[in-house]
């Protein structure tokens, strides 16, 4: 075990020390995250998903992040939830599954969180056993940020890791549901974000056995379309028919290009530790102050 301890400690080590390539960022008050200080880093698509996953199942105990990323979906839902939760993150880029697992190490998340290097697109092996240990009957909460681009739809970044963060390189929006309704628990959510104008982002759930039971839209300007919106699903069989579907937005920035009450009110939100106060609360306390 003292062993085991010092060659943490070695690693943790040499985390610490920032390389050329990397960056250290704050995700969350408490959480760091390391980057590609020219790849793919995380931004507000990924704290939208976290904030309405943690939302729609705030006492959920195991979190599955599908196309991990360098963790920063799966980590800031894990920042909102009990200490009890646990977080398995499914990444297939190689250095972007490094990365996640030295953001687990230096946040000291080893017995909370594991990490798979593989493609969500092949769950089991040769053989037809599962690759991934779900618990009990699956998982509370799933959670997805996949590329928005089909392949042939844009240029590719000469930068891998950005190519497949944005482009589908490896499978698209359809591929995450397949995933996510295979893995889900009875009841369980899966909450992703994708491009809001995209036809696929609900036809996607409906074609793997999911319903989309709330649409969050978010406007980046004021007189806009809604840029990106974070869907929640429940599998087909959990949702009793008929049933009202939630369709909220959240505009953040005005005509102006001032931040609105509702975007502050997030912002504040997200830094506060859970249960602290309410989005409601603090956006009555945004109106009329200071922009």
């Amino acid at each position: 075990e003292e062993e085991e301890e010092e060659e943490e400690e070695e690693e943790d080590q040499k985390d610490e020390e920032e390389t050329e390539e990397e960056t250290v960022d704050q995700l969350t008050p408490e959480w760091q995250i390391y980057q590609l200080k020219k790849g793919h880093r995380f931004s507000n698509d990924d704290i939208f998903t976290a904030f309405r996953a943690a939302h729609v199942r705030p006492n959920a105990h195991s979190i599955l992040d599908l196309g991990a990323g360098v963790g920063s979906v799966g980590l800031a839902t894990l920042w909102r939830l009990p200490r009890e939760a646990s977080l398995v993150m499914v990444e297939a880029q190689e250095v972007s599954h490094h990365l996640a697992k030295k953001s687990v190490r230096v946040n000291r998340l080893a017995h909370r969180v594991h990490a798979y290097l593989m493609d969500l697109r092949e769950l089991h092996d040769d053989a037809g056993k599962a690759k991934i240990q779900r618990p009990g009957q699956g998982f509370e909460l799933v959670t997805g940020s996949p590329p928005y681009l089909p392949e042939g739809s844009a240029v590719l970044s000469k930068h891998s890791q950005k190519a497949h963060c944005r482009v589908e390189l490896r499978g698209s929006i359809y591929d995450y549901c397949a995933a996510a309704v295979e893995l889900l628990a009875p009841d369980g959510r899966f909450v992703y974000v994708m491009a809001a104008q995209d036809e696929r982002t609900e036809d996607a759930p409906v074609r793997n056995g999911l319903v989309i039971v709330e649409r969050y839209d978010f406007v980046f300007k004021e007189g806009r379309p809604p840029h990106i919106c974070v869907c929640t699903c429940a599998r087909q069989q959990d949702v009793q028919t008929p049933f009202e579907r939630l369709h909220k937005v959240m505009v953040l920035r005005d005509a102006n290009g001032r931040r609105t009450p509702a975007y502050r009110a997030f912002q504040e939100f997200m830094q506060l530790p859970p249960g602290t106060a309410t989005m409601e609360e603090l956006e009555g306390r945004m109106e009329g102050m200071p922009r």
